[in-house]
């Protein structure tokens, strides 16, 4: 993966996992960096998820796909401040 690769999916990462902090109802303590990491996981995944559906290469934007990657970046936004959150109330 070139330089430019990585930049890419830092920022794909970043909007897809704002779009999926965005869906999530209420407030989400969890750090920037949490959210870059699950929106990158999530583009990926929802990549794959929908060249396995077939709707990924579709004419023009592909929706379906955008989709698929924020609703699972908004999963793993929530998991993640249910297991961040957690994690600050031990003692």
């Amino acid at each position: 993966m070139t330089v430019t690769g990585i930049i890419t999916a830092i920022v794909v990462g970043l909007i897809i996992g704002v779009l999926g902090r965005l869906v999530v109802p209420g407030k989400q303590n969890i750090p920037i960096w949490l959210t870059i990491v699950v929106g990158i996981v999530a583009a990926l995944l929802g990549t794959f998820i929908a060249r396995a559906l077939g709707v990924a290469d579709t004419r023009g934007f592909d929706w379906i796909e955008l989709i698929i990657q924020i609703v699972l970046a908004a999963i793993g936004v929530t998991i993640a401040a249910n297991a961040y959150g957690r994690r600050g109330l031990r003692r």
